[in-house]
């Protein structure tokens, strides 16, 4: 076994070993809107915010398979938890897509939380030795506890020309709206971010059709193969999280099931029922088919990041159309057995509920939505032009 599987296994232990003081935490942290202090302490110990930084920077730089296996355990405790960690692992990995001198001042702490999105909004001017940056970002997902934050915004040039870039501003740089109130995900403090004439050198904005190509300036690569393709690999990343939602909901399941009753019937242990345990195969199943899908994605990212390349536009959109494939499969998974658990189940006390309502907002989220997913991939199957830059 290599030092990297080691490390992986030991970081996956860690988190599995913390899975029962995640659940506990649940209804606090939908309470607080946020995830506890001891769930990020509990992350920190486990090493879960090094498994993206590069090796050189003092981080386990862990290949992709290991970063889904460690995400999916975090959503296996807290879906909540499980989505911060997912969205801080992907854009700490972003980093790693800036030149040298960007990435030394993040890296300088090797367990590091980067928060962001790449929504373009707001404006970037050019200032002497850098930018001035303004606008909100709403949805901002881990900001609460970030480090660093990622804003994707518009550079206004000086010949009136624009250009989309992705600036990299500490989080103290800018200002949280007390605005997250959901029915689901509301443990992720998604709240919107706000910079007023904030100033950004120079190294630290890149263009963004260059961070979507691995093409910045004045960059050292990885090491190791870790230069995957941007939208495949933050995807791929998030449909982890909700494996292991769809992992943690099965496992809430049959902990409850054996002995209860069916109310209003002669049936005095639900188990036993017929319908039960059809609905727990098929729940496992879609589970099942969820996992494979997520395993074939690493394959090929690994692959294309140890040659040094891209995942080619079919590949890309494979992964597109497979990654919300899986999880609708998680997500019905899900909703199967929450429907087979009774009205009980609506107790706040009751955690599958908790993983029912954030599965179900996630789904909703747009990068992950069916519909459009499979219309990309349908295109590329069927030849003809993808028409869409977010691939």
């Amino acid at each position: 076994m290599t030092t990297s599987q080691n490390e992986a296994n030991a970081v996956v232990q860690a988190v599995a070993d913390i899975v029962p003081t995640l659940r506990d935490n649940g209804q606090k942290a939908e309470e607080l809107r946020w995830i506890p202090d001891e769930n990020i302490q509990l992350l920190e110990k486990a090493d879960v915010f090094r498994i993206v930084t590069p090796k050189r920077f003092g981080g386990l730089e862990l290949p992709v398979a290991d970063q889904f296996r460690v995400l999916a355990e975090i959503g296996r405790g807290c879906p909540s938890t499980g989505w911060v960690a997912s969205v801080w692992a992907s854009s700490t990995w972003l980093i790693t897509l800036f030149p040298d001198r960007a990435q030394e001042e993040v890296f300088a702490q090797p367990s590091v939380r980067v928060s962001g999105g790449f929504t373009p909004n707001g404006s970037i001017v050019p200032t002497d030795g850098g930018y001035l940056l303004n606008g909100s970002w709403r949805f901002n997902t881990g900001s609460r506890g970030a480090d660093w934050n990622i804003a994707t915004t518009v550079l206004e040039k000086a010949d009136g020309s624009h250009e989309e870039v992705v600036a990299l501003v500490p989080m103290a740089d800018f200002t949280l709206a007390d605005d997250w109130h959901t029915s689901s995900a509301s443990a992720t403090g998604s709240s919107t971010s706000t910079a007023k004439e904030v100033f950004v050198p120079e190294h630290r904005v890149v263009p963004y059709a260059d961070a979507i190509y691995n093409s910045v300036a004045n960059r050292t690569k990885h090491d190791t193969g870790r230069d995957y393709g941007l939208f495949s690999y933050i995807l791929a990343t998030t449909v982890a999280t909700l494996v292991g939602t769809a992992r943690g909901a099965l496992e809430l399941f049959l902990e409850r099931v054996p002995g209860r009753a069916i109310a209003y019937t002669a049936w005095e242990d639900q188990a036993q029922h017929p319908l039960t345990q059809i609905q727990v195969a098929a729940a496992a199943n879609r589970i099942a088919a969820a996992e494979a899908l997520m395993d074939r994605w690493a394959t090929v990212l690994q692959a294309r990041a140890d040659a040094g390349e891209l995942p080619t536009v079919e590949e890309k959109a494979a992964i597109r159309g497979e990654g919300s494939y899986a999880a609708q499969l998680a997500k019905e998974a899900v909703e199967i057995l929450y429907q087979a658990s009774g009205a009980s189940v609506i107790q706040r006390s009751v955690p599958l509920q908790r993983f029912f309502r954030d599965i179900e907002g996630f789904s909703l989220h747009g990068f992950l939505l069916l519909s459009s997913s499979l219309e990309l991939q349908g295109r590329i199957l069927l030849g003809i032009d993808e028409d869409n830059p977010l691939l």
